[in-house]
Order: C-alpha cells, then structure tokens, then sequence
C-alpha cells in the first residue's frame, strides 16, 4: 500500500496508477453493428485535453451527464458498498440514460475527486470499478478529471450514438400504445430502507434476499441492448429509465406526451425481497415498488400493431418486458387501477429531489392512496 506522498507530484502519481486502464483506448471502433461506428482517433491513452471520435453518418450523438455521491451515502458507510462498487456505479447510472435514448455508448467521461490522505489501493479500487462497468458495457472511460476534493465525489458524462431519427425520447406515446417496463423495480430504494435499521426491531432477512437488494447498487446493469433493440426495430414510441422511481417515470412520461396511462396492478411485477421489506416498514409491497428508487429498468411505450413483434424481437435476444398499462387521452389523468377494480392515483412517493434523504423518504410511505372520483 502506498501513500501519496511517496510520489514526487500528483499528476504522476495518477499516471502510474491507472495507466494500464487506458492503454490501446486510440484506434478503437465503437458501436454494436446495429447502427453507425465512432472511431475514437484520440482516446485518454494520448493525453489530449479532450477525446477525438470521426463518426460515421448519419449519426447523432447522445450525451448525459449524472453525480453520484461518494461516501456520504448509508450503504457506503456500513461497508456494504466498496470504492470499486460505487465506481461501477456512476458508470451504469450514466449508461442508462444513454439506454434510454436507444442509443450505443461509445464512450464515459469520469470524474473522480478524492481527498489526499486516500491510499493507493482505495483510489484503484474506484478506478477498477469505473473500468469494469464500461468494459461490461462494451465501451470505454475516455478521459474526464481526476484532483483532490475534502472527500471522494464521483461524477460522469456518458456518449452514444444512434441513426439519425432514431433516438428515442418522452414525447412520442399516443393513447392507445401499450405501456411497458423491462423488469421489477423498487430493490434500490427498498435497500436504502432496509439496511440502516438492519438488526433493530427483529429486521433481518434472509442473505438471499439481502444480496437481491444490494445488486442493484453493487452491480447495477444499465439496459443498453433493450434500449438498442427499440431503437433499431423502431419500436418504441417513447421510453426513459427508471432512475427516479416508477411513479415518478409513468407520470414524467405522461406529461411529456401529454397522454394519460391506466396503470394495472396485477401487471406490475414485484420482487420477493420488495415485498419482504415492505412488510418491516408496514407499507404494502405495490406503493414501495412504485416508490423513489434508483432502478435502471426502462419504462417504454409501445402501439399496439407493434406489440407482438415487440416482444419477438426481445425473446429472440434473451430479454422480457412486462406490459403495465395502456396510454389514454390526457383528460382522463394517471390512474392505477387496483385488484378490486377501482381507480386510484399512482401509489407511492415519487422522487422530486425532496430534502430528506431516500431513505427516509421510501421508509415513511404508507399503504394508503386517494381514491379519484
């Protein structure tokens, strides 16, 4: 283990310890065969001010930026989380909305702020993490800023392309289309609520489903290849992730195409470790699924004479989607409707970047909605 004072500078010291992440970056040619390349003629290897990509047309570039904070975050501070798990995750949180848009990622920008006294071994973890979340999604960490700050801070922009006119966004759904989610959510927020009261009041839950409430921070996956298939087949009509929350994504989608959605609760798949928690926090399973949670799942929508070839497409490549409602016309609201038949406002919390942290947000949802006239 090696201090940073062993270096005679800073600059070098970085150099020596990530050097072997960005070897080879130049000449490498991006993209999935699915639609045009980007040819990365000068990557972080050559030490310029930016990266350099000749693309191939017609291409448009995607790019979103997101922060991710460092250690003061519950999770990180039980030990629960790594320095090489929260590096991975800035990557995939920043992926997925490049996922979202249907496009390819051709590349991560990094920003990795650490304080002076960070070991040699603790930096290389952050950096190993940032390394194999964009190798696991077939790109590369091209650049970025690595200094000082009082504590780790952790930052990234994410690139990608798409055929021109291809790139999908919020605004498309009709009434009509079929709304669609790639997978359960609410682990995030339900782990967040869960493992700072672990052991007090008799919470404690089988390590199976401890560890399914963890993944989805440890090694969160971003849904490029679902988000390329929509894009490609031209499937989608309009699609975001669910980074937010899925209440806060349904409604976000509502008002962006100006549609309402009848969301239907017995289509709303649920994962056992949701419900588990959901108990201990005397909520019921479906308002904390729906609740704020850092989920990478996409929400999309989809019309109806494409549905079938939809789903073809999706289990042909190994994926599934769960259908979760229908669009309606804008007057007729967001409504969910219940097992019982009756029409409610969504359940849950939507994430609204309130002053509480998450975890105290999810923890204080209660099983109750009001009912719409």
């Amino acid at each position: 283990m090696t201090s940073a004072a062993t270096y005679s500078d800073e600059p070098t010291r970085v150099a020596q310890l990530i050097g072997a992440f960005l070897t080879g970056q130049s000449g490498s040619v991006l993209g999935d065969g699915q639609g045009p390349h980007a040819t990365l003629t000068a990557g972080a290897d050559s030490k310029d001010d930016c990266a350099i990509y000749d693309l191939d047309g017609p291409v448009t570039l995607v790019v979103g930026s997101d922060y991710v904070r460092g250690p003061k975050f519950a999770l990180y501070e039980q030990g629960l989380l790594t320095n090489f798990d929260i590096g991975y995750f800035v990557v995939a949180a920043n992926l997925s909305d490049i996922a979202a848009m249907g496009a390819a990622p051709i590349g991560v920008l990094s920003v990795v702020r650490y304080p002076n006294d960070l070991d040699d071994d603790a930096f290389l973890d952050i950096m190993a993490g940032i390394h194999q979340a964009c190798a696991d999604s077939g790109t590369l960490n091209v650049g970025g800023d690595i200094g000082n700050a009082e504590r780790i801070v952790l930052s990234a922009s994410a690139l990608g392309i798409c055929r021109t006119g291809t790139a999908l966004t919020r605004r498309g759904a009709r009434p009509g289309d079929y709304l669609c989610v790639t997978g359960p959510c609410g682990s995030a927020g339900s782990a967040v609520a869960y493992f700072p009261k672990r052991g007090a009041n008799g919470w404690n839950l089988p390590d199976s489903l401890e560890q399914d409430l963890l993944a989805g921070w440890r090694r969160p996956r971003a849904r490029v290849a679902e988000g390329r298939l929509l894009s490609t087949g031209g499937y989608a009509t309009a699609c975001q992730d669910t980074s937010d929350g899925l209440k806060a994504t349904i409604e976000q989608l509502a008002a962006a195409s100006g549609v309402g959605f009848d969301v239907i609760e017995d289509d709303v798949a649920i994962h056992p470790a949701v419900s588990a928690v959901a108990k201990l926090i005397a909520s019921d399973d479906i308002t904390l699924a729906m609740s704020a949670s850092a989920d990478f799942q996409l929400a999309f929508t989809v019309s109806a004479d494409k549905l079938d070839a939809c789903r073809d497409a999706f289990a042909r490549n190994g994926l599934t989607f769960d259908v979760i409602g229908r669009a309606t016309t804008p007057e007729s609201g967001v409504v969910f409707i219940g097992r019982d038949g009756t029409r409610h406002a969504l359940p849950g919390v939507a994430w609204k970047h309130q002053a509480t942290d998450v975890s105290g947000l999810v923890a204080g949802v209660t099983a109750s909605t009001t009912a719409t006239p």
